[in-house]
């Protein structure tokens, strides 16, 4: 009941929406037309009139994840910068003279499961974007030299991301948490495997010709466009993509059988950092476990939880605290995390977050309450699609996991039926010290 006076209003706000929008059983709130070619290669065509703009986003389905050979972390980022180096037709000084003729900014970024390219412009260039972007995917072009340069950006890269402290935390707590799978690099790689890329200009070649294949990446349009026109320019250019992706073979990571903990000392001036991570399961919308996760998170850490309260506002020992599930493709650990004012204080914050998880082990979440965080949920995922851009930008992580947005509803349906009893029974499955991994970050 203490949370229930909190978010009553949000309820109020949200209840006339709610009831309108999710009538029909649905979500997404947008028809949905789909294109599959021949050759395996996916589109996801989103239709929204009105604004005179399309948003178009390249998902590849490969991120630092697929790295599974040894001494080679690090390519999936990398591939995001060489992707702009251009082809034979399109140099990347012509890419990107195209890009800026038309008013659109081309960019892209890496995950551990993903590499998205994306650009937004007016309608009146889609059949152009299709040509250009179709093209690098088809026929990327590089020299050694330019290869050999462009990894002396990503090591800088790398450096530059040394000056935060959560950075270097995050690799920290990766390296140890796992063994075997290749989550166990962030995003940018290990030091070393970037300090040799230089030297792996021919395995370059490899990981283009194994992931840059058309079964392993879905395009998605949103916006004001001509559907029909979209199907036809997706065949003509899209087609000639020979496929041939290899799946990468990752190994699974063992069950984490004792608790695991480390301490890090940044180099530099820092408050300090904690950071506590349960082993859970992959994403699956269909496993009533990890999706009773979320709403764990929200009631347990979130900014109306009485941890919060106490922590942050009223004793003021942390800066912060988050709590949450990263939607993988693999499992990876529920994440606790916040940054202490003082050191002396670590100990106590740690065991009240110990204590939070404990309590919710036993104590059924109020049933009104959790209908209410259901309803703001779904509330603030609509509130999210109001543009061609935002559309298209929220759908990648889901086309990621599972290949297609049909997840979205499906999602949305199971969480419905996630009940304070089914919470208890996933804190009691996940939270157990054998799966603890616990990181101290200090400054000098």
């Amino acid at each position: 009941m203490k949370y229930l006076k909190n978010l009553l209003i949000i309820f109020i706000a949200t209840m006339t929406l709610s009831q309108a929008t999710f009538a029909t059983g649905g979500v997404f709130p947008y028809k949905v037309e789909r294109v599959t070619l021949k050759n395996g290669f996916k589109a996801i065509l989103i239709p929204i009139s009105g604004s005179g703009l399309i948003s178009y986003y390249s998902v590849v389905r490969t991120g630092s994840r697929d790295e599974w050979e040894p001494g080679k972390s690090g390519f999936a980022h990398f591939f995001e910068h060489m992707m702009f180096r251009g082809t034979e037709r399109f140099p990347g000084n012509v890419y990107d003279s195209i890009v800026t003729s038309m008013g659109a900014d081309a960019n892209a970024y890496t995950s551990s499961d993903l590499t998205v390219y994306h650009l937004t412009a007016a309608n009146d260039y889609l059949e152009t974007i299709i040509d250009i972007e179709s093209d690098r995917f088809r026929n990327l072009r590089y020299t050694k030299e330019q290869f050999q340069t462009e990894s002396g950006a990503v090591y800088g890269e790398y450096r530059k991301g040394r000056t935060s402290p959560w950075s270097v935390a995050f690799e920290a707590f990766q390296d140890m948490a796992f063994d075997k799978h290749t989550y166990k690099h962030t995003t940018i790689g290990f030091e070393k495997d970037i300090i040799d890329m230089p030297n792996q200009y021919d395995y370059s070649l490899s990981f283009y010709k194994r992931y840059y294949r058309p079964e392993n990446v879905i395009l998605v349009i949103s916006g004001d466009f001509d559907v029909d026109k979209a199907k036809a320019f997706i065949e003509k250019y899209y087609s000639p993509w020979e496929p041939g992706y290899v799946k990468p073979e990752i190994d699974p990571e063992p069950v984490q059988t004792a608790p695991r903990s480390t301490k890090v000392t940044y180099d530099g001036k820092t408050l300090p950092l904690l950071m506590i991570g349960y082993k859970c399961d992959a994403f699956d919308v269909n496993n009533p476990d990890y999706l009773a996760l979320d709403p764990f998170a929200e009631v347990a850490f979130g900014r109306t939880s009485d941890i919060y309260k106490k922590l942050v506002l009223e004793e003021q020992k942390v800066t912060f605290i988050q709590a949450g599930t990263q939607s993988s493709r693999d499992p990876f650990p529920f994440m606790i995390y916040t940054q202490v004012k003082k050191i002396e204080d670590m100990e106590y914050v740690q065991a009240e977050i110990e204590k939070t998880i404990e309590r919710f082990k036993t104590e059924l979440i109020d049933k009104s309450m959790l209908e209410i965080l259901k309803k703001r949920d779904k509330y603030q995922f609509l509130m999210q699609l109001d543009s061609p851009e935002s559309v298209a930008s929220i759908l990648p992580q889901y086309i990621t996991l599972t290949g297609d947005i049909k997840v979205i509803d499906e999602y949305f349906a199971n969480y419905d039926k996630i009940t304070p009893e089914q919470i208890v029974k996933s804190v009691n499955k996940y939270f157990v010290e054998s799966g603890k991994n616990l990181l101290i970050l200090t400054g000098n």
